[in-house]
């Protein structure tokens, strides 16, 4: 250490990204998405979610993400108020009939496996438990009628490949934990029944709200456990989303604010040129980062097979230098949000690469992180 001040470091303007925002979520949020929300700030906001205005914007979103992301006949998109957090306790009470296995691989996989674990009408589900760092996959096991797995693991970067077990019970339902992965990673919408997640990251939106593709057989599912008699919070009932869903509503009031935001930025993501293009992004993003830490001193990727590096979040070990210091110097210069995951404890930064983000701001960001390290070697 040269003795300086961490926060009295200056990075000078031309090394800084135009945009210094790299959350991980919240993420950064568009500034044409902010001024299309003060536009309508006497007309849309402040009305009702149940009228003509509010509904034709929840039809947009619903019929967007259908093309965005290719979604086959019968399938349905339905949306509710919670987030991802809450969409656990859904799952729970609504698609797991008894039980469920799960792949963790994170602090956000381990969650619903939690969930599912402590629910008292449901069997003691199975879980697999691989190495944070790594991604697991799902075995087929008898008794199994709901496989839960998770796109991208936000905690750790690691990102993985959707395919429903060989050999799973007839009826089986694959639900995907898609939150930090819907909208920049491409994915088979035949491999899954549910794919869910909130839009505060790919979507470039607040939370508290999440959205949900559902199969037709997920569909059934739902349907079934409805019928059967079983006890469900009316919040947290699936089957009364999906029929409010149905009528481009939700049960209880959204937040319009984040409705609006989402669906400027799935609606830029279409005209740019869909999940092909916004994905397209976030990879040329990561590879960058990718490429900068590979050819480091003093960085590297902390996840080891590049197949499962995500393209969305990169998380990047350093040696020989504090990352927490790093950051801190990083935000003292406006470039925000790149502090690793509290909870897994590593000498690291995260980086947030979702489509909103320019992969040149990423390239900068590199520079920056350079910069810092050097004025304080």
């Amino acid at each position: 250490m040269t003795g300086a001040v961490p926060t009295d470091i200056r990075i000078p303007p031309v090394l800084l990204p135009a945009d210094g925002r790299f959350g991980s979520g919240p993420s950064k949020v568009r500034p044409d998405a902010v001024a299309v929300l003060a536009s309508l700030g006497t007309t849309l906001l402040g009305t009702s979610h149940r009228q003509a205005p509010v509904r034709a914007l929840v039809r947009r979103l619903r019929d967007g993400l259908s093309e965005l992301f290719a979604l086959p006949d019968g399938y349905q998109v339905v949306l509710g108020n919670g987030g991802s957090t809450l969409f656990w306790d859904v799952a729970t009470f609504g698609l797991i009939e008894r039980r469920s296995q799960h792949v963790s691989f994170g602090e956000f996989s381990s969650k619903f496996a939690a969930a599912a674990s402590a629910a008292p009408h449901l069997e003691r589900p199975d879980v697999i438990e691989v190495p944070a760092g790594t991604a697991g996959a799902p075995r087929a096991e008898a008794g199994v009628d709901l496989y839960a797995l998770t796109h991208n693991e936000t905690s750790t970067g690691v990102v993985t490949d959707l395919r429903r077990p060989e050999g799973a019970d007839d009826g089986a339902l694959v639900a995907v934990d898609a939150t930090s992965a819907a909208g920049g990673v491409r994915f088979d919408p035949e491999q899954v029944d549910v794919y869910y997640f909130a839009p505060q990251k790919g979507f470039a939106s607040d939370g508290g709200l999440w959205v949900a593709a559902l199969s037709p057989a997920a569909l059934e599912r739902v349907a079934r456990i409805a019928a059967s008699g079983r006890w469900v919070p009316a919040s947290l009932d699936l089957s009364i989303a999906v029929a409010q869903s149905a009528l481009d509503q939700t049960y209880n009031t959204p937040a319009l604010a984040t409705l609006v935001l989402m669906v400027d930025q799935l609606e830029w993501m279409l005209a740019g040129g869909g999940l092909e293009w916004s994905a397209g992004r976030c990879d040329r993003s990561a590879e960058i980062l990718y490429r900068w830490a590979e050819s480091s001193a003093y960085a590297a990727p902390f996840v080891a097979k590049p197949d499962e590096r995500s393209p969305v979040v990169g998380t990047i070990d350093l040696e020989g230098v504090d990352a927490l210091t790093v950051s801190a110097v990083l935000r003292a210069n406006g470039v925000v949000d790149t502090e690793s995951y509290r909870k897994l404890g590593r000498n690291q930064v995260r980086v947030g690469m979702f489509p909103a983000v320019d992969p040149s701001d990423v390239e900068a960001l590199t520079a920056c992180i350079d910069h810092v390290v050097t004025a304080l070697s």
